[in-house]
């Protein structure tokens, strides 16, 4: 356990708990943008070092997205068909990247005059990856085309590997990526796509965790759990309220918002 958590009048510690309830609040609005959030709410406000806060994340997002696809399920709005074949090649690559490539990373890594640390290089990747996320919700590159897009499984597939490996290496669900392919590889409606994007969340979030499981990654059960139930807390607030906000205008916000914390992660970092 993180000497910061360890003492539970950290002022930090407690505005990380707290803020536990925005990572819900963000998969239940618009179906990803948690692990976004809760990769450096552990890092930075709990102290937990960033491999780590990667296997929390997986958990925390994946027993959120469970229960906010359960309920999109009861709606009609999971493609479970499509859902599958962008998960399956994305369970394979997420395991095997938590498992194996993750615990092989150097501690220190040397590209000629450059070296970071492994704790640098997680974060950078995920700074970056905040950074594409952001760019790919302000520009509204999940809306649906015009007339029928015939499916192209190959791509779905590919991607579906591509988001398997992010997943793995820097613990995020991918709701930003899983949600344009699903709308624009195989036309589906945006709100179906929010439903499935949970679903697939929920499964490769899952695998990756038990991949941590297996490499004997140890792990503070007492947090997790506490951050996951103010977590599912955001998450049924966040459902309830999407039916009543404009998903567009949502997502473009939160893009601004994921652009400015993952320049500053950036900064930090290089």
């Amino acid at each position: 356990m993180s000497p910061l958590f360890a003492s539970l009048g950290s002022e930090l510690a407690w505005l990380g708990y707290a803020a536990a309830v925005a990572v819900g609040l963000m998969l239940g609005l618009v179906g990803g943008g948690g692990s976004i959030l809760a990769v450096p709410i552990f890092v930075y406000l709990m102290g937990i070092p960033p491999a780590l806060a990667t296997a929390y994340s997986l958990f925390v997002v994946g027993v959120s997205s469970a229960v906010g696809g359960l309920q999109k399920h009861r709606e009609g709005q999971v493609n479970w068909a499509t859902g599958m074949g962008f998960a399956l090649p994305s369970l394979v690559a997420v395991y095997l990247t938590r498992r194996y490539a993750l615990p092989a990373l150097p501690e220190v890594m040397h590209w000629g005059p450059i070296h970071l640390t492994q704790d640098a290089f997680i974060m950078g990747l995920f700074a970056l990856l905040m950074v594409a996320a952001s760019v790919s919700m302000i520009r509204g590159g999940d809306r649906a085309p015009q007339g029928a897009t015939r499916v192209r499984w190959g791509l779905v597939a590919v991607e579906g590997l591509v988001v398997g490996a992010l997943t793995g290496l820097v613990g995020a669900g991918g709701g930003f990526l899983i949600i344009p392919a699903l709308v624009v590889l195989v036309g589906m409606p945006m709100k179906t796509a929010v439903g499935t994007s949970l679903v697939i969340i929920a499964l490769k979030s899952t695998i990756g965790f038990l991949g941590d499981l297996g490499s004997g990654a140890q792990l503070d059960w007492g947090l997790i759990l506490g951050f996951t139930g103010l977590t599912l807390v955001g998450m049924v607030a966040g459902l309830r309220l999407a039916k009543h906000l404009d998903g567009t205008l949502l997502k473009k916000g939160f893009g601004w918002f994921v652009l400015v914390l993952g320049g500053w992660i950036l900064w930090g970092q290089f």
